[in-house]
């Protein structure tokens, strides 16, 4: 497996933008009207998602990298959340709330999966590497 040198590397990054940029164009398209509110919750919580996947990346230790990861699934469980309001409030429809919806199960499983393995991986992170080695 090949070492990723960059969180923009990242498959759960690369999703979680995509995921950003689906929101922000319903948003941009006066989908939420004038719920200022909740339009920045929606921008804070996907935001915070990719973030927190490059800010973990970034730390340079797998345990960091773990806790900040668990932030980013936090976080789509918050979107969720607010995904639900959104429908109900008519802000989004039926379908842009399924596709939405089904995007973050996925960067949450993604999200999983990943801290799984770094748990069982002998990887340390950049900052732990023996400084002799580099």
């Amino acid at each position: 497996m090949a070492t990723i040198k960059r969180f923009e590397d990242l498959d759960v990054w690369k999703v979680s933008r995509e995921l950003c940029d689906k929101l922000g164009q319903i948003i941009d398209g006066d989908a939420l009207k004038r719920n200022f509110r909740l339009i920045g919750q929606i921008e804070g919580s996907s935001g915070s998602i990719m973030d927190n996947i490059a800010e973990g990346f970034e730390r340079g230790t797998k345990n960091e990298f773990i806790l900040f990861l668990g932030y980013s699934k936090g976080s789509c469980c918050e979107l969720r959340s607010q995904l639900y309001r959104a429908l109900d409030r008519k802000y989004i429809n039926k379908e842009q709330f399924e596709e939405l919806y089904l995007l973050v199960v996925r960067i949450s499983t993604m999200l999983q999966k990943f801290i799984s393995y770094l748990l069982k991986s002998d990887v340390k992170g950049l900052r732990k590497k023996n400084p002799e080695t580099n």
